[in-house]
């Protein structure tokens, strides 16, 4: 390598196999993560060919879109769509026959994709990672080229081991100063992506530097890194530092002894050199960001809790404005309208963006000796994984959210998709924790207003939305 070498371009070159004279790359591909909904048709066209996994190893699989919440003890009985189980059971099936790793539900390591496998230490600094799945783009937080895919190139990657494609541009974003106070992770992503476009990375990926995206967590990292496909990139990342070290020693798949020396003398070169280059850059103050809340059916139509929904005017092009029309209509809501004067009617708190530990004791801590309230049809926090889960107990933070009113679930994706019996009816108005806000993504008719979790907590407490710092203690 050179020097003056961006982070990505670091792991792009280490994992180039060759490029034709039209540009197409083949790149290869450390660790492929697959789930029920993408999986199967892959190993059908592989079966079919009369081909192998070319290398099963570095495969790892769970269900996670179709499987319930609840119910879970009753087994195939917990299904009510039959056509999930027949999902999960060939899933199961298929990595039986072909010796694949698999968290299955009643393990203690199942999960959400993008939750369980960095938990499990099966995500590591300087790899590549591909996942039928868009939001594979979270594991960009460990210094991971991490890029979600179709099940064509499910396919393609098991027989291969590679991946064709054009080499992305890079693009920078860089938060300077600190996050103030009750302000987080999410807030941040949805504050970028209000400011960029949902095409506004389109062709790039980014890497996220600055003050800011450095003190955050890795589950912070996750969070951002997450939402960089909802700005059209191809992936997220962030330099490897001492908070991922930390985060990932002595989990069960991270490497021990001289092997961990040797991981980390390598990981540490995992940052942009002084002096390296980027295709755009956007530069942002955290100070001039507040708690976020989605008002139309695109993640980019956000705004802070105490603005008001744009008008009309205030559209940059015939386009945007016919956008925004169509989401006036579509979400119930109008123009110059204060975001809290609408009641809402569920909650859901959870998914691969917001279904980690620290989301779960930030929702706790906002509605600790509160009530959920009285209008609310249902309120849910859906842990991530199995441990997720686990740990929550271990700290009663379970039973502080089902004495507020909330129900407890096992972990899944649950609302994020509704691909499950988890989701909303037509018309109604909920304050989520997931990562898109489309047209019925949670639900055929669903409103769907994308928050942080302890926005959602407040939310569900008040029964509309406020700003939850006037919540919190500082």
């Amino acid at each position: 390598m050179t020097q003056g070498m961006n982070l990505f371009d670091k792991v792009w070159f280490e994992h180039q196999v060759s490029v034709d004279e039209s540009g197409n790359a083949l790149l290869y591909i450390d660790r492929h993560i697959i789930h029920e909904i993408t999986s199967a048709q892959a190993f059908d066209g592989l079966r079919i060919a009369n081909r192998p996994i070319w290398r099963k190893e570095s495969l790892l699989a769970m269900a996670d879109h179709q499987v319930p919440t609840q119910d879970r003890e009753l087994g195939d009985a917990g299904f009510p769509d039959k056509g999930a189980l027949i999902q999960v059971k060939t899933l199961n099936d298929n990595c039986e026959t072909n010796d694949v790793a698999q968290y299955g539900l009643d393990d203690d390591r199942h999960g959400i994709v993008h939750v369980a496998a960095p938990e499990q230490g099966a995500v590591l600094p300087g790899m590549t990672l591909v996942c039928g799945d868009s939001h594979s783009s979270t594991h960009g937080a460990f210094a991971v080229l991490a890029q979600g895919i179709g099940t064509s190139d499910v396919e393609h990657v098991m027989a291969s081991q590679c991946l064709l494609q054009q080499k992305p541009k890079v693009m920078r974003i860089v938060v300077n100063g600190q996050l103030g106070f009750g302000v987080t992770a999410k807030d941040l992503a949805l504050y970028l992506i209000s400011q960029i476009g949902c095409a506004g990375a389109s062709g790039y990926a980014i890497e996220y530097a600055g003050d800011a995206v450095q003190a955050l967590s890795m589950e912070g990292r996750m969070t951002l890194c997450n939402m960089s496909i909802e700005m059209g990139a191809r992936c997220g990342m962030v330099a490897f530092d001492q908070t991922t070290q930390a985060y990932l020693e002595g989990l069960p798949n991270a490497p021990k002894g001289q092997d961990w020396q040797q991981a980390l003398d390598y990981w540490q070169t995992l940052s942009s050199d002084t002096g390296a280059t980027f295709d755009a850059e956007f530069v942002f103050e955290a100070a001039d960001i507040a708690p976020q809340v989605s008002w139309g059916t695109k993640p980019d139509q956000t705004i802070a809790i105490g603005q008001t929904i744009p008008s009309l005017a205030q559209a940059s092009s015939s386009v945007q404005s016919s956008d925004w029309a169509r989401a006036y209509e579509y979400m119930g809501v109008g123009a110059d309208a204060c975001i809290g004067s609408y009641a809402i009617d569920q909650v859901f708190i959870g998914s691969c963006t917001n279904g980690r530990l620290e989301d779960i004791r930030a929702v706790a801590e906002v509605v600790k000796g509160r009530k959920l309230a009285s209008h609310i049809k249902r309120a849910m926090v859906v842990p991530g994984s199995a441990k997720v889960k686990r740990l929550a107990e271990s700290e009663g933070l379970d039973k502080i959210l089902v004495e507020a009113g909330f129900q407890w679930r096992e972990a899944g994706c649950s609302m994020c998709n509704a691909m499950n019996p988890d989701r909303l009816e037509p018309g109604e108005r909920c304050a989520s924790t997931s990562n898109r806000n489309f047209e019925g993504r949670q639900g055929l008719g669903g409103r769907t207003h994308l928050v942080s979790p302890a926005m959602a907590a407040a939310a569900a407490i008040a029964g509309h939305f406020v700003d939850v710092r006037q919540w919190q203690e500082n």
